[in-house]
């Protein structure tokens, strides 16, 4: 992070290797439209150039401080563009393309869709500490300091949401 705050393009790329295919994940995951992961995680990075001076190492880790700075501005994109739709702003959703494939394929999409959907129904907090550990692999003391709260709570938020998801996949199953 000294390198980064220094101006190393070098120190930039070894953060975006490190963290860019979890951070995408995450963000899928969190935002309202999963299509906007790729832009959200290069606009996350620009702000890590952009503030990396202050980073201070006795606060958080280098990946709590990025998710943490990845989540704000998912939260902020997921209110802005929530406003827009509630005004009738936004166009609809383009349609997916659903030209058959393989059968596997197929089955392994629609256990996605049934996933994201699960997902959909969790309470935002819960729902973004199972991402957090499951498309980031950080630990509960990162995610309580990327969400701002603690490990236990953490422990708790995880175990309701995985219980939920169990639920609800169980329910769909039937």
């Amino acid at each position: 992070m000294a390198a980064l705050a220094a101006g190393d393009r070098q120190a930039m790329a070894v953060l975006i290797r490190r963290h860019g295919p979890g951070l995408r994940r995450f963000l899928a995951g969190v935002l309202d439209n999963p299509h906007e992961a790729e832009d959200m995680a290069q606009e996350t990075f620009l702000r890590v150039w952009a503030a990396a001076a202050r980073y201070d190492p006795t606060l958080a880790s280098p990946a709590t401080w990025v998710y943490r700075i990845a989540l704000r501005l998912a939260i902020d994109r997921n209110r802005r563009t929530g406003f827009r739709r509630f005004l009738g702003l936004d166009a609809a959703p383009e349609p997916v393309d659903d030209q058959p494939g393989a059968d596997r394929d197929i089955a392994a999409r629609q256990a996605l869709a049934r996933t994201h959907l699960a997902l959909a129904t969790l309470p935002d907090r819960q729902r973004r500490a199972l991402l957090l550990r499951a498309t980031a692999g950080l630990s509960n003391s990162e995610i309580a300091a990327t969400l701002g709260i603690s490990s236990g709570a953490v422990e708790q938020l995880l175990v309701r949401a995985r219980s939920a998801l169990r639920t609800i996949m169980m329910g769909e199953m039937e």
